[in-house]
């Protein structure tokens, strides 16, 4: 819980339940793993001879899919059957406010999994249409789990850990990926269904993790304080705060979110209007910013890699692209162990700074010298030296993001949103980073391979190759622009001063005023003088009596 087993003033977390919150935080991140290895699974899957075999399309002149007997994807199918995922994520993520406010943070989630098996289990048919419609109910599930996941860690999460816990999301997609890479390894040379039907198969097992974990964990306490269930509630925060029911600081945690929760809904009401309502507590500025922050960590480019890297490479000229995206992989996901750890300490705005600075500078660099020198000359020599740059920088490009953008954005969505609409904004932001996810999935291929027009089964593309890099050099700045006047620091912050934060600061004056909050034990119900920071200035004014100001 947000506000720390210490009670509503979030003094400190004992060691008790700060084990056992963390346990039941990080259980639910095994959603991740849902998304990675889906993600993984597929891109090997659509390479296979048996599986190009099953969906694929033979080329009679042999001009495509000289090393599978004539047997290829066509660039349409191939948008399709990758990004149809993401679809599904999109309205699963929108779904996920009905469910989660109505059944709950912890039945939604073991809901999702049915959802999700249903999905895997068409995928194991050898019809092009049933497949398809199995890709995109499992992201129905996917989209459902991936929102509901960072609300359930967010409410259950002590305050001082809340963003390494909530980072375990993005950390187990990255274990996701790496576990999806050895099953492919292991069965790739199968001569039959086997190949591709068991790296499917094998995400039953994911979602009976998840599914089953669930059972054995406790309802989020600030679910059912909003759904008014008092005594559940306290049960709950009993578990997680590992005292009896009837303690003190159990009785002042609920307390604390009951006046929140009261004083939101004394001015707010509970429609997706009052979503984007910039009011007291700022609501249209928290969700825009959620949504727009989601799109962002789409639009660095990374998905670029994890989808398409090995026939990135490969076209490149450079050699042993499996074994470079394989070096990726382990990049991306020992750098989000590190990266997980550094949010709660360097802190939420200044990590997506940081993280936004390096991106920009090794993208620019990569489609510089790719340019200029990574392109194979004319007698189809290689220059090894542009080539180990353009790996180096993806690496380093690869690192800056696992450290900041790819788990922080998960962790600020799942926290800067008050009680009274979380379930919706987060639905949004999510919902969000999956429409672009798809759109980014779908379009890659027409933006970077070469085009064959004019040939048997040709197709027209922008043919950017390594170009396309200039493009994700760009969105990084603007991702940067966007931190800057639009994401404030609620480092070590129960959810409820976040929302006091919100409404009694500016995005710029945050740092500051965020200091000022900690130093005052200022929360709901307790120290109840605010002050409204101007972020140039530093003057204070009345609560209430100016907007969010960025």
């Amino acid at each position: 819980m947000a506000g720390g087993p210490a009670g509503g003033a979030g003094d400190g977390v004992a060691n008790a339940s700060l084990a056992w919150a963390f346990v039941m935080s990080a259980f639910a991140a095994f959603g991740g793993i849902l998304f990675g290895y889906d993600t993984g699974t597929i891109a090997g899957c659509i390479v296979m001879p048996d599986w190009l075999e099953t969906f694929g399309t033979h080329d009679p002149t042999g001009v495509l899919g000289t090393s599978t007997d004539g047997m290829y994807l066509k660039t349409s199918n191939k948008s399709l059957v990758v990004s149809i995922l993401s679809a599904g994520t999109f309205f699963g993520a929108l779904f996920s406010y009905p469910m989660g406010d109505i059944v709950g943070r912890k039945w939604g989630l073991i809901c999702s999994c049915g959802v999700f098996s249903l999905g895997v289990g068409l995928q194991l048919d050898t019809h092009w249409a049933t497949f398809i419609v199995g890709r995109f109910i499992a992201g129905l599930g996917v989209g459902l789990v991936s929102s509901l996941v960072v609300m359930y860690q967010s409410e259950t999460a002590p305050k001082s850990m809340r963003g390494f816990i909530v980072g375990l999301y993005q950390l187990a997609i990255t274990i996701g990926a790496l576990l999806s890479a050895i099953v492919l390894n292991a069965t790739k040379s199968h001569p039959n269904h086997s190949a591709w039907r068991i790296p499917i198969g094998i995400q039953f097992v994911w979602a009976g993790v998840l599914s089953g974990g669930m059972l054995l964990l406790p309802e989020s306490p600030r679910y059912l304080l909003y759904r008014g269930r008092v005594e559940p509630a306290k049960r709950a925060l009993s578990r997680l705060m590992n005292m009896p029911v009837d303690a003190p600081e159990v009785e002042a945690q609920a307390a604390e979110i009951q006046f929140a929760l009261a004083s939101e809904q004394e001015t707010a009401s509970s429609s997706y209007l009052e979503c984007f309502r910039n009011g007291e507590y700022k609501n249209g500025l928290r969700t825009w910013t959620g949504i727009l922050l989601q799109g962002w960590q789409q639009l660095t480019g990374i998905n670029f890699i994890m989808y398409y890297g090995t026939s990135f490479f490969s076209n490149s000229g450079i050699k042993n692209s499996f074994v470079i995206t394989i070096i990726m992989d382990v990049v991306n996901t020992a750098m989000t162990i590190v990266g997980v750890q550094l949010i709660d300490r360097v802190g939420r705005r200044r990590l997506l700074l940081i993280g936004a600075t390096g991106m920009l500078i090794c993208e620019y660099i990569v489609a510089i010298v790719g340019v200029t020198r990574g392109q194979p000359a004319a007698d189809g020599s290689i220059n090894l030296a542009a080539q180990h740059v353009l790996i180096a920088f993806t690496s380093f490009y690869i690192a800056f993001f696992a450290i900041s953008w790819g788990p922080v954005v998960w962790v600020v969505s799942g926290e800067i949103f008050s009680l009274n609409v979380r379930a919706k904004s987060l639905s949004l932001s999510v919902a969000s980073n999956w429409l672009w996810n798809f759109g980014i999935a779908y379009a890659t291929p027409y933006l970077v391979d070469q085009s064959t027009k004019g040939q048997p089964n040709g197709i027209a593309t922008a043919s950017l190759g390594v170009k396309v890099f200039f493009i994700w050099g760009s969105t990084c700045l603007g991702s940067l622009i966007f931190t800057y006047f639009f994401v404030p620091e609620t480092k070590g912050l129960s959810l409820e001063q976040i929302d006091l934060l919100y409404k009694n600061s500016t995005v710029r004056g945050s740092v500051k005023y965020r200091k000022q909050m900690l130093l005052e034990n200022e929360t709901y119900g307790k120290t109840d003088v605010k002050h409204t920071e101007d972020s140039s200035e530093g003057t204070s004014s009345e609560p209430g009596t100016e907007n969010m100001k960025v």
